[in-house]
């Protein structure tokens, strides 16, 4: 064995062990990579930053661009109003309907997105209704995952390994080429996870505001006349039944209502006093035409609309004592200069199950301050650094500032998304160019923001690929993907395809049970090139392998990044996925071998 082969190996152990123990992010190890490629003269330094304008990586990031302009825009949020409909489903039912929805959805638009949307319906829905999240959130993961791998833009793993099998001069998938087999490996875990479900904990998920210390805040706002809930009964209204969500006060007329009854109804130029925390509470203004205070709405939206001052944020701040505002009200606040900030909301010290009577018999604006309540304002983020010179109060939290959203720029965001998606599985022009038109286009019509991109696109994941991409470059200047294949083949030669390809599935699969997906797939698809090419086989069934091989990794939660997000939730063990998950796993390895060795 020479020494550059000995070289990549050892650059591929430590890079393993290193995503098995977390050492350091992987962003940072990827970075190691490219700088110990260059050090080692394996490869030449262009090639070790050529991950940075691979097609792959580029398609990502614009895919990822997309997802954020989505997200901005409500088109997330339209879909999960939708989803919701399905709680009138029994659970039986219930599982694999979103199954269905979660796969089908992640077939086009980021698994982690979608994964990340579902999270928070099914958490509300498990508050609010009594049943268990953990029988919802794996199998929704999974069909995630599942459903990604049925598009060649479903999943960065499918790009990765078109992108490399195009560079050594393989035919390029085309958008549905593979589609077929998605599909069945999706009806395989419908039926095995929905099974399954009945087996994952029964107990149910403790309240996310006691788990997250989500914090509840009590806002005063004004109902506009083009208000869609106007004429709606508060029974009728979903925000104001939320577990973490109530409706304290009715003001009209000047007439105070204390607690109004769900059968009252509401009426343009009704004041209304709400508790909620501010996630949501800024979803319900923004999809009802609600108003904080209308004098500083409209200079709100200038703001935002000034390049110069398109910075607004919330500030949650906390009152310590010697305070020169204890005593003050939110009223009083909003008269002072306040550093330029705008008290919108507080938060009493004690806890507000105990405060909500008290609140309900005085008005909020009108209620004193006292050390260990909490104030969230409205600012330009540059000026936050000026909130430093009030004595005695403490920046606990910033909060992203979510303007209103027309209908208009919502359903444009919808309208270039199926637009990609037309031109990508039209093959008119390629998924890169498909996605950088529509990134260009979000950006044209002011749907996205470039500040929303910087700050929104998980760049770990960029990094990740680009980092391992002149890996792959590595292993073919050393030599080492040769060296695997011909001990392979030596191996191998006189076995029957269909061992040789299973062979390959299972060490894809198992190698992407403990390192990415990505980087599973980087690896190992040149070495499927080459074992396919020595054995005088069809290459394309092996690089399927590799691909979907690298996306069932469902036996642990570290492999794919929606698995790392609900064990996160704390609601399973690794023992869930390496049981329920090892079988699924077990079963697409042994059904897929068997469907792709058919191709032989």
């Amino acid at each position: 064995m020479e020494l550059p082969i000995i070289l990549v190996f050892i650059i591929i152990g430590i890079s393993i062990v290193l995503f098995v123990t977390e050492l350091f992010p992987v962003d940072k190890i990827s970075f190691f990579i490219i700088v110990a490629l260059v050090l080692l003269q394996l490869t030449t330094p262009e090639e070790a930053i050529s991950g940075f304008a691979n097609p792959a990586t580029i398609t990502v990031l614009a895919l990822m661009i997309l997802a954020v302009g989505l997200e901005e825009n409500g088109v997330i949020q339209l879909l999960s109003d939708g989803i919701k409909k399905l709680k009138i489903l029994p659970l039986i039912l219930l599982t694999p309907a979103f199954m269905f929805i979660s796969a089908s959805i992640s077939a086009f638009i980021s698994t982690t997105a979608v994964v990340i949307i579902f999270i928070k319906i099914i958490t509300r829905l498990s508050e609010k209704y009594g049943f268990s999240s953990s029988r919802l959130l794996m199998p929704i993961s999974f069909a995630g995952i599942l459903g990604g791998s049925c598009t060649l833009m479903g999943t960065s793993t499918n790009l990765i390994v078109n992108a490399i099998a195009k560079k050594q001069g393989v035919e390029a998938f085309s958008f549905f080429e593979f589609t077929w087999y998605g599909i069945i490996f999706f009806l395989i875990g419908l039926v095995i996870m929905t099974f399954a479900s009945r087996f994952l904990p029964k107990k149910k998920q403790r309240s996310l505001s006691s788990d997250y210390d989500i914090e509840s805040y009590v806002f005063t706002v004004k109902v506009t006349e083009d208000s869609p809930l106007i004429g709606k009964r508060f029974g009728d209204i979903e925000f104001m039944n939320q577990e973490d969500s109530r409706l304290l006060k009715l003001i009209r007329n000047n007439q105070v209502i204390n607690d109004p009854g769900k059968y009252i109804k509401l009426m343009a130029n009704d004041n209304l006093v709400l508790m909620s925390d501010l996630d949501n509470f800024q979803a319900f203004m923004k999809e009802n035409g609600f108003v904080l205070n209308e004098k500083r709405q409209k200079q709100q939206l200038e703001n935002y609309n000034k390049d110069e001052e398109n910075d607004l944020t919330y500030i949650e701040t906390l009152i310590l004592p010697g305070s020169n505002l204890i005593g003050k009200t939110l009223k009083g606040l909003r008269r002072m200069s306040f550093e330029g900030a705008f008290p919108i909301a507080i938060k009493k010290r004690r806890n507000l199950r105990n405060t909500q009577e008290r609140l309900l018999r005085k008005n909020i604006d009108d209620i004193n301050l006292k050390p260990g309540d909490r104030v969230l304002l409205e600012m330009q983020e540059h000026k936050i650094s000026d909130l430093y010179n009030i004595e005695n109060i403490a920046i606990l939290n910033e909060h992203e500032f979510k303007p209103n959203v027309s209908k208009s720029k919502r359903m444009m965001a919808l309208f270039i998304l199926l637009g990609v998606i037309s031109l990508a599985a039209t093959s008119v022009i390629s998924i890169l160019t498909a996605s950088l038109v529509g990134v260009s286009a979000m950006l044209l019509t002011n749907i996205i923001q470039l500040e929303s991109v910087y700050q929104k696109v998980n760049w770990q994941i960029i990094f990740l690929l680009a980092g391992m991409i002149p890996l792959g470059i590595a292993m073919t200047n050393s030599g080492a993907d040769l060296w695997i294949s011909t001990h392979l083949l030596s191996i191998m030669r006189n076995q029957d395809p269909t061992i040789v390809l299973g062979l390959l599935f299972g060490i894809t699969i198992i190698l992407s049970g403990v390192i990415s997906n990505n980087a599973t797939a980087i690896i190992m698809a040149p070495i499927a090139i080459a074992v396919a090419s020595g054995l005088n086989l069809d290459i394309k069934p092996f690089l399927l392998a590799v691909m979907f091989g690298s996306n069932f990794s469902f036996f642990t939660p570290v492999g794919y990044q929606t698995n790392t997000l609900i064990y996160g939730t704390g609601v399973y063990k690794f023992k869930h996925f390496l049981i329920i998950g090892g079988v699924l796993s077990l079963t697409l390895w042994i059904v897929g071998t068997l469907l792709l060795s058919s191709t032989l």
